[in-house]
């Protein structure tokens, strides 16, 4: 996706909620698509929307290695270089949203030193379909936004490997091609095909419109200042 049409797909999306979107969704009929399963949820409350940027890993088939905890930490190394790396990472750019297709695996490919990595890159969020993060304290602390099926505590090694990137994804019952649009918030997680963004933003809009002009009604009746969310 070139940049220009990227920041302006941004742009087009960047005040709507996870609902209107949803709901620009059906205006078109595409009333069973989209959704993520509601099994995937955020770790902090909070609202994102970005680019598909995807990439897939699978279970490790190993066995895991019979080594002294010296020869381990080698072997770490060679692992996280080899088996276990982030191709992906150096593409990154300003508007990207990370969705890993983690075969559901129980692991914290997330953590908070790699997604500060890829956050000054320009990363704006991440989804999984599995555990996918770990040092959940210190993620929440750093504002980085993940949406995941659970938290995991082990690192990546013996548990999964990197398999392609760029390619179509399946997260929570939804197919995710790169370039799509992610919207999440605290209701979950919306995928908009690229081909699709500009029609389904344009009755997204038409829907925030109505529902902040019945709000700020409710607003006015209950003597309450008025705010962003109804302007």
């Amino acid at each position: 996706m070139e940049m220009e049409d990227k920041q302006e797909i941004l742009e087009l999306f960047h005040d709507l909620r996870v609902t209107d979107v949803r709901d620009g969704m059906d205006w078109i009929g595409m009333h069973g698509y989209g959704t993520v399963e509601h099994s995937i949820k955020p770790l902090f409350r909070t609202k994102v929307v970005g680019i598909a940027r995807t990439a897939r890993y699978l279970p490790f088939e190993g066995p895991s290695p019979r080594l002294t905890p010296e020869e381990y930490t080698d072997w770490v190394k060679w692992y996280y270089s080899e088996v276990c790396h982030d191709p992906w990472g150096e593409d990154i750019e300003e508007g990207d949203f990370v969705v890993m297709d983690v075969s559901g695996t129980d692991v914290g490919i997330l953590g908070s030193n790699n997604t500060l990595k890829f956050k000054a890159k320009g990363a704006r969020g991440y989804l999984t379909n599995g555990g996918g993060v770990r040092d959940t304290d210190e993620v929440i602390h750093q504002e980085i936004p993940v949406w995941s099926k659970f938290i995991s505590q082990g690192m990546d090694q013996t548990r999964i490997r990197f398999d392609q990137k760029d390619i179509p994804v399946a997260i929570g019952g939804v197919a995710i091609y790169p370039g799509d649009v992610i919207v999440a918030d605290g209701d979950g997680v919306v995928a908009v095909p690229r081909k699709m963004a500009r029609e389904v933003a344009k009755y997204a809009h038409q829907e925030l419109s109505r529902d902040k002009v019945g709000r700020k009604k409710f607003y006015e009746n209950l003597g309450w200042e008025l705010d962003e969310t109804v302007l």
